[in-house]
């Protein structure tokens, strides 16, 4: 007989099955919506594609008040160099080695399918008593949380709600930063020098990359700006040189992993420029050896581009701010303020950067905003924020918070850790709609989020999954 942990991951596996990156839901939540439909309960979708499913009390708990479990359907789609796979169309390729679950070359969408598919367990299985439940699976959470933002209020009816999107099983989040994203846009100065007549093609890659809030204050390498620190470098060492063809990083939430650019020396100073990218980037590796050993620059002769920028454009890239800039005074080993520079690209004769801001005091959102619209006007360059989202105050007095602690004790025999975490959790959006609802946020171990080295531990789900039994019944 099958049993729970298989059902869970079973659902995972299905839910795995559908493309699910963020901005192309349209499956996954219709894929939802039938399987609530098959299995009796009562579903709501609302225009953003949230879904809303009601599933009834068990027999003698009608009385109880309702509990929301909620995750979002949405992923980081990161996969590893040279790898095939078609985040459009292709299946998540999953597999247990050690005790974790992995994804073959991709992120395995872990964070945050496996809150979905525990809370399915959790509603189908005729074993498990809890009052009734409202299944939350919102949208465009790794881009913005449009979704949660979407959602209108009077929607819910539960008054507590258990966000499933931790991850460090044996911890409880009541607290996560807000945040913003920037989009910046620098036109490009066409150099037309017919002396720099020999063509490179640079690559960094090796980085380990990584979540952009949770992984932020491990001060992991950031490829967009190695890059830039390269190409300033070869002018600073009297390399004249045009660059074109820039591509770094791949989401607004994850540290860039790799970075290519093509770029254009005189022939004379073709040996030279070499010799002092290699140099350098070896300055690079021993400055993160601690913490990213696998840094490397490949060098290959290119072919000529057909459009050529001054280089310079680059010093824009080393003036934004990249990292951790205050921690939280009230709490130890917490980041309050960061910034992240997520992506750089050169299209139609302009250099496009991506960057994403978190904070938990939104006057320092502010003040981080303000800086990189300073550097970006400074430069001549423009700057687009987008929406922002709000940041989840802890209250270490609720209820919700006293009655797991209580639970987490009485089914492991020890305490749980309390933390707020310097990341998005749409318990901030949804708290700001429905201020009267108290929230809590858990769920298994899950590493290298918003990566292609992203894992689960399998054993954890048990955890979360008695954890969750106990509480409810």
């Amino acid at each position: 007989m099958i049993n729970n942990i298989e059902r869970i991951l079973n659902f995972f596996n299905d839910i795995n099955k559908i493309p699910r990156q963020s901005k192309n839901e349209k499956e996954i939540s219709n894929w939802l919506f039938s399987w609530a439909e098959e299995n009796g309960f009562q579903v709501e979708k609302d225009s953003s594609m949230n879904l809303l499913i009601k599933v009834p009390a068990s027999k003698g708990y009608e009385d109880k008040d309702v509990v929301i479990l909620q995750g979002h359907m949405d992923m980081v789609c990161e996969k590893i160099e040279g790898s095939n796979h078609d985040f459009t169309k292709d299946p998540i390729d999953m597999s247990i080695v050690d005790g974790w679950l992995k994804a073959k070359e991709t992120s395995l969408g872990a964070d945050n399918g496996i809150a979905l598919a525990i809370s399915m367990a959790l509603a189908t299985d005729p074993e498990v008593k809890h009052p009734g439940l409202e299944l939350l699976f919102t949208v465009d959470e790794e881009m913005g949380m449009t979704g949660a933002t979407n959602i209108a209020s009077g929607w819910l009816t539960g008054k507590t709600l258990i966000n499933i999107d931790s991850e460090d099983e044996g911890v409880f989040t009541i607290g996560c930063a807000g945040g913003q994203d920037s989009e910046i846009n620098y036109n490009l100065d066409l150099i037309t020098d017919d002396t720099l007549n020999s063509f490179l093609a640079l690559k960094v890659e090796g980085l380990k990359g990584g979540h952009s809030g949770v992984d932020i204050n491990l001060e992991r390498a950031n490829a967009n700006i190695i890059m830039a620190r390269l190409l300033g470098e070869l002018t600073r060492r009297g390399i004249n040189n045009g660059i074109a063809n820039l591509s770094g990083g791949s989401a607004r939430n994850a540290i860039s992993r790799s970075c290519s650019a093509s770029i254009s020396v005189k022939s004379a100073d073709l040996v030279k420029a070499k010799n002092i990218l290699s140099d350098f980037i070896k300055v690079i590796q021993e400055e993160y050896k601690s913490v990213d050993p696998n840094i490397c620059l490949v060098i290959t002769e290119d072919q000529e581009a057909s459009k050529y920028y001054n280089s310079r454009c680059m010093d824009l890239v080393l003036a934004l701010p990249h990292g951790v800039f205050y921690n939280a005074m009230e709490m130890d080993d917490i980041v309050e303020t960061s910034s992240n520079l997520a992506r750089l690209s050169i299209k139609d004769n302009q250099l496009y950067i991506v960057m994403s801001q978190r904070s938990s005091t939104l006057s320092r959102l502010d003040e981080m905003c303000n800086k990189i619209e300073a550097v970006a006007h400074i430069s001549g360059a423009s700057v687009v924020f987008g929406d922002r989202y709000s940041p989840w105050q802890p209250d270490f007095n609720s209820n919700i918070l006293s009655k797991f602690k209580k639970s987490y004790l009485e089914v492991f025999n020890r305490e749980p850790k309390i933390e707020v975490i310097h990341a998005g959790l749409e318990c901030g959006v949804l708290g700001t709609k429905y201020p009267e609802i108290e929230m809590i946020s858990i769920g298994p171990t899950i590493e290298n989020p918003h990566s292609p080295g992203e894992r689960l531990l399998v054993s954890t789900i048990k955890d979360i999954w008695d954890l969750m039994v106990y509480y409810l019944g």
